[in-house]
């Protein structure tokens, strides 16, 4: 299940020992809207072994900074609390399923 990650729980869930994959989105964004039915299919497939959630950058804006977002949607990877990875713009499942499996 999809994860809502804010400002407050980020710490946590990246201390969890699981990777973490953050869908940054807003509610006015077109092609956020196109990602996120895949990103909540992956959160799906990827239960258990890989957090994944999505960030409303209107609403957590000191994540958006952290993370120098610019553009929506940016999906980030992160392994052992480090950026490995990131997507700008909408893209195929395919190539954010690639980009987990370089995760686990």
């Amino acid at each position: 299940m999809k994860k809502e990650i804010t400002n407050q729980n980020y710490d946590e869930l990246v201390n969890s020992g699981q990777p973490v994959v953050i869908d940054f989105w807003a509610t006015w964004c077109g092609p956020c809207r196109k990602v996120s039915p895949v990103i909540d299919e992956l959160a799906d497939e990827y239960d258990g072994r890989v957090i994944i959630g999505g960030c409303n950058v209107d609403e957590n804006d000191e994540l958006t900074a952290k993370f120098g977002i610019r553009n929506i949607p940016t999906i980030i990877f992160i392994k052992n609390g480090e950026i490995v990875d990131k997507v700008v713009g909408a893209a195929p499942k395919s190539t954010f399923q690639e980009k987990i499996e370089g995760l686990l």
